[in-house]
């Protein structure tokens, strides 16, 4: 049998299979869902007590606390996909948990836990900013840097060849986010913190998402909306979880004021793919700036 230059697919088995939760109904989405949030956080939570320990190597402690906003920020994605409307969702979940592998999503994800937009469309720009391939910097737009959010992670993580704008290459050690009398202090990432604050409210149960998808499902995302609007939901929310005996008693006030103020609005309907940026139109941004 002739199969071209096409490669056969292999079968649906080992790891990177999230995406089969497209197939899901939704109540056994909703049920798989709660299975692996805990999970999710623990991990998360175990790269980020490592760290702490490792706070005398700071290159080693940055690149645990940068697994651990990345496991944490899994979670907060995958909320977005029990908080997506479900008018929305059949056209929406295949990208969401496509997002749940892609390191620049998680890692969007992750800093946007503390970013404070007046609504949707200003949060769409700021996630626009951090999508951008390169772009230029210095006082006069004398550099040309790649996108900072992935330098960042891979500078830490790795040794490997850097190119300057000028075809110097160079290579490139693994950096110390100490160097140079930088803190680096053991704060806990806000995704993590906002993570954690979801479990201790008794949102990790297929009772609890089912709760959250009814709520906030029912109002779209997609411009204007704020967080005063989601404040709401989210009031709506735990006194729901309350009412139905689904809230656990060792749930306090400092749980749901994380929830108020770090849990970020959706973001089912952005976009988090890297936006490729030509030489040209970095020159042109370059002359701009001069």
């Amino acid at each position: 049998m002739n199969t071209g230059n096409k490669r056969a697919k292999g079968p649906d088995i080992g790891l990177h299979q999230a995406m089969q939760l497209c197939q899901f109904d939704g109540r056994k989405r909703l049920e798989f869902i709660a299975e692996g949030l805990p999970i999710i956080l623990r991990s998360a939570e175990s790269f980020w007590q490592a760290s702490e320990q490792l706070r005398s190597h700071g290159r080693e402690a940055a690149v645990l606390e940068g697994y651990a906003k990345e496991e944490a920020a899994k979670v907060l994605i995958l909320m977005d996909a029990v908080r997506c409307p479900p008018k929305l969702i059949a056209s929406k979940l295949n990208r969401i948990v496509g997002w749940f592998y892609d390191h620049l999503a998680r890692l969007i994800y992750a800093e946007a836990a503390l970013w404070r937009p007046t609504n949707l469309a200003q949060l769409r720009e700021y996630v626009d900013r951090h999508r951008h391939g390169h772009y230029v910097d210095g006082y006069a737009g004398e550099y040309i840097m790649s996108n900072s959010t992935v330098y960042e992670r891979e500078s830490r993580l790795y040794v490997d060849v850097e190119a300057y704008q000028d075809g110097t290459l160079k290579w490139s050690a693994p950096r110390d986010p100490n160097v140079g009398g930088v803190p680096f202090g053991p704060f806990m990432p806000a995704a993590l913190r906002v993570a954690g604050a979801m479990e201790q409210v008794g949102m990790f149960t297929p009772k609890a998402l089912k709760v959250v998808s009814e709520i906030w499902g029912s109002l779209e995302y997609n411009d204007k909306e704020d967080h005063h609007e989601g404040a709401k939901l989210t009031e709506q929310v735990l006194a729901r979880l309350h009412a139905e005996g689904l809230l656990p008693a060792t749930a306090d006030e400092k749980h749901a004021a994380i929830l108020y103020d770090d849990w970020q609005i959706p973001m089912y309907n952005l976009d988090f793919s890297l936006i490729p940026v030509t030489r040209e139109e970095l020159e042109v941004e370059q002359e701009r700036e001069y």
